[in-house]
């Protein structure tokens, strides 16, 4: 069964747009949204944004939060990581959004882990087109191979 948490009126595919705007708004790069609703019982979006230093990571997450807040009255369930840490992990319940340093992403190349999850399309300055980001499934169970279930190498 997912975690869900309630919202006012508002879905969590909705949700999570509202937060890919808000990292947009606060310069994140290569926004990705994950539409995990038939892989994974946890979540139903993983939203995926690179920060290039700390004080800009800090700001897409209070930008994130502060626009969710406003637009949905939610607050996360959890925030994992922050002050100067190199990926910050905001829990709503249905969305989970992930803010990395562009290293710590590649390490960790959480979209490929996830290759089989629908890109949900973003209109975005900062969102990575469709094309630049689903990788065919060869390359998919390539990196699945490689790099073991965990993406660690």
């Amino acid at each position: 069964m997912k975690r869900r948490q309630e919202y006012m009126s508002i879905t969590p595919l909705e949700l999570a747009k509202v937060a890919a705007i808000a990292a947009d708004e606060k310069k994140a790069q290569d926004i990705v949204l994950l539409d995990l609703t038939e892989l994974s019982d946890v979540c139903d979006y993983f939203l995926i944004a690179s920060a290039g230093n700390a004080h800009l990571m800090d700001a897409v997450v209070d930008g994130i939060e502060e626009r969710v807040w406003k637009n949905a009255q939610v607050k996360p369930l959890a925030r994992e990581g922050q002050n100067g840490t190199r990926w910050v992990l905001l829990d709503y319940g249905s969305l989970v959004v992930h803010v990395f340093d562009p290293e710590v992403r590649e390490y960790y190349r959480l979209e490929r882990l996830w290759g089989e999850a629908p890109r949900v399309p973003l209109d975005l300055e900062g969102a990575l087109g469709l094309e630049e980001v689903a990788p065919t499934a060869a390359v998919a169970e390539g990196a699945a191979e490689k790099d073991g279930p965990a993406g660690e190498e």
